[in-house]
């Protein structure tokens, strides 16, 4: 389904958190959820991905992380989280040490929400790392740290379209893997790669990680193309692929220019009512007993 406004329109803006409609409790899974969101593959929905899950998951009262790795800091953006030079985040843990319960800040898009955010100074991060021992596992410490003391069903990792060490970092540091991938054409291209190397980070680093979730995005009800691209994405990840997809949509775009995800700036819009159905989806496969959570 198509979102309520056509691609092509320029639709009157507003800036307002609007009321968020009613999401109800999600069940809590029996350990927590370590994801990382990764495509090599650029535009495809990742960011964007990433955000809007992990917004849905704390509105249903889940407790979510969220861990910017992308330089540009546009997670931190759509969360409405300070990213400026100087904010400590990522750049701070990984580099420094730091612990990210000291540095993680609550979202405005739900009070469960927080978010490890990422600032320009963790573009060279990637150079900084060369040359440190176990540079590969400097995440993965910290998130070891964290889940002892912190009150946590789920992380998510926001990386960036390339498969540098912070990529690895994340890689090394999960237990799954959600790749987002855009109904159009090239759907597969890059994927190929990032099953490569996830086998050699299965085989060297991280024996626990499993790619779990496929998310297909972007998806135009209007053209041929999108079925065909589904029906190919679901054939080859039959198991890991949501019912659910997301509609290409004008609300799901504008919303991180406003420091906002979907689901509070057009909560009633397609996009925002089909990444609810996404969320409940991933937090219905990690639930063993299937019990509600409660809000915090």
């Amino acid at each position: 389904m198509v979102d309520d406004v056509p691609i092509d329109e320029d639709p009157v803006r507003t800036v307002s958190r609007e009321t968020p409609r009613e999401v109800d409790p999600l069940p809590r899974p029996t350990n927590p959820r370590v994801f990382v969101v990764a495509n090599q593959k650029g535009g495809v929905g990742k960011t964007t991905t990433t955000v809007n899950v992990a917004a849905a998951l704390a509105m249903g009262g889940l407790h979510v992380l969220v861990i910017d790795l992308d330089p540009q800091g546009n997670a931190s953006t759509a969360l409405g989280v300070d990213h400026h030079r100087g904010v400590p985040g990522t750049y701070e843990v990984i580099i420094n040490g730091e612990s990210i319960a000291d540095l993680a800040v609550v979202s405005p898009e739900a009070p469960n929400l927080r978010v490890l955010p990422a600032t320009v100074d963790l573009a060279g991060a990637e150079i900084e790392l060369v040359s440190v021992v176990a540079r590969e596992n400097r995440l993965r410490r910290a998130i070891t740290k964290y889940l002892k003391t912190a009150e946590v069903d789920y992380i998510f990792f926001d990386c960036p379209p390339s498969l540098g060490l912070l990529t690895l970092n994340a890689l090394v540091g999960a237990q799954e893997i959600l790749i987002p991938i855009q109904c159009e054409y090239y759907a597969l291209e890059g994927v190929s790669q990032l099953m490569n190397t996830i086998s050699l980070v299965k085989g060297e680093l991280n024996d626990e990680l499993e790619l779990s979730t496929v998310l297909l995005t972007m998806y135009d009800a209007r053209t041929r193309l999108a079925a065909q691209v589904a029906d190919e994405v679901r054939g080859y990840f039959a198991e890991q692929t949501l019912p659910s997809v997301i509609p290409r949509s004008v609300r799901i775009s504008e919303a991180p220019s406003y420091g906002q995800t979907v689901l509070t700036y057009q909560p009633d819009s397609a996009g925002a009512k089909s990444y609810l159905e996404a969320a409940r989806e991933i937090a219905r496969r990690g639930a063993v007993d299937g019990t509600p959570s409660q809000e915090a």
